[in-house]
């Protein structure tokens, strides 16, 4: 983004102009971005040429997802309607892998009968209702298992899933234990070691951590596994200070701790693909003064991006129209919906801003849309899609005749 003439512009496109005439809030996305994102990350990697497979969770709008699959990215889901979307949007089923705690009886059947690459698994139980299933079926299964390796990722807690307190996948002792049941199976096929320990990680060395339990769980186990899934999680810069995961690193890491010559690498980036590529433009309202600060009430609200009520996530903001002049009091972002939490950012030192002007909110892409819901009844947000110098509509803004 870049002001031109104290204008905000986002691609090429004044922002001002997009919000008069496609109203407020606006998700709006960048494919240049998307595109730059995908080469770095293949680019980081390539002496890997590992399989990625895009975190559909960060973000399942269809146009975004037939935009990733043309670069021969596949797709990580969590649900059945993940893979439906993904399977809509063309990617291959023989690069999906199907994650998550609870899979349903319905969707493991659904995940088999469309072929898809791995089912990774996370409990014991979860393994013999596939094999049931698998049975019935009489066929064979491939599947992986997750492993829980006890790692702290140093992220927010909210959104860890490394360490033994998380719910997700098995510790070493059970972790070994399934590996040897699986083997007497006649009807599953162990192909994958699967492990994720967080997201929002901005340092290599978590990953070196987990890298080192994988790899001493790998010997100890004694089994050949075709895939070894290293998850995501990868970070990306909120508030805009140049701090960096360095992929090359992790890249290193990898080569130097796994034998990966007879192994396959996945990974499930989503936040580092979609993250930074989108911004959400809204309308300031009002402008409510207090003593201790001002709230600038904005029409976006806490349906449309939860991540700040719901992690304390940071989203750096800015305003559409540039002025030199720089207020001493304090700004609190907030949104119309009746809950406390409803909050974007509070900032000591902001320009002075106007009722029924714009800002925008940066790096909404992964987990923005994605986690929207209809909270006091309110439409989701359009969305948009700049692409070689167009503007795409991917998404109408919901009616509230939908919802009533």
């Amino acid at each position: 983004m870049i002001y031109k003439k104290n204008k905000l512009n986002f691609d090429g496109f004044n922002i001002e102009s997009m919000a008069k005439k496609f109203d407020t809030p606006i998700y709006c996305y960048s494919f240049r971005r998307i595109k730059e994102n995908i080469l770095d990350f293949k680019n980081a990697f390539k002496q890997i040429d590992p399989l990625i497979c895009f975190a559909v969770k960060a973000n399942s709008n269809l146009s975004i997802l037939k935009e990733i699959k043309n670069f021969n990215l596949g797709a990580d889901v969590v649900s059945m309607g993940e893979l439906m979307k993904a399977l809509k949007a063309g990617i291959k089923p023989n690069k999906i892998v199907f994650s998550g705690i609870g899979k349903t009886k319905k969707e493991i059947e659904f995940a088999i009968d469309k072929k898809i690459l791995l089912i990774n698994t996370e409990s014991k139980n979860e393994i013999l209702e596939i094999e049931k299933i698998a049975k019935r079926k009489k066929i064979t299964v491939n599947i992986g298992i997750r492993l829980n390796p006890n790692t702290d990722a140093k992220t927010l807690k909210q959104i860890s899933t490394g360490k033994k307190e998380n719910k997700f996948g098995v510790d070493e002792k059970m972790f070994l234990q399934l590996v040897n049941f699986i083997k007497k199976s006649k009807n599953l096929n162990l192909k994958c070691l699967s492990v994720h320990i967080g997201s929002q990680i901005l340092s290599h060395r978590p990953y070196q951590k987990m890298l080192n339990v994988v790899n001493r769980v790998i010997k100890k186990s004694k089994f050949n596994f075709e895939y070894i899934d290293l998850g995501g999680g990868m970070g990306i810069d909120y508030i805009h200070n140049k701090s960096k995961l360095n992929l090359k690193k992790y890249s290193q890491s990898i080569q130097k701790i796994l034998d990966i010559s007879s192994s396959k690498i996945i990974f499930e980036p989503g936040r580092f693909i979609i993250g930074n590529t989108a911004v959400l433009i809204t309308k300031i309202l009002y402008i409510k003064e207090s003593t201790k600060k001002d709230f600038i009430i904005l029409d976006a609200a806490m349906n449309d991006l939860i991540r700040p009520a719901l992690y304390g996530a940071q989203h750096k903001i800015i305003a559409v129209n540039k002025t030199s002049q720089i207020t001493n009091k304090v700004y609190e972002f907030v949104g119309p919906i009746c809950e406390s939490t409803d909050k974007f950012l509070t900032v000591k030192r902001f320009q002075k801003l106007n009722e029924k002007s714009f800002v925008v909110i940066c790096d909404v892409g992964a987990y923005g849309i994605s986690l929207a819901s209809n909270y006091n009844i309110r439409p989701k947000p359009i969305e948009i899609l700049i692409k070689n110098s167009k503007i795409q509509v991917i998404k109408k803004r919901q009616k509230l005749s939908e919802l009533i």
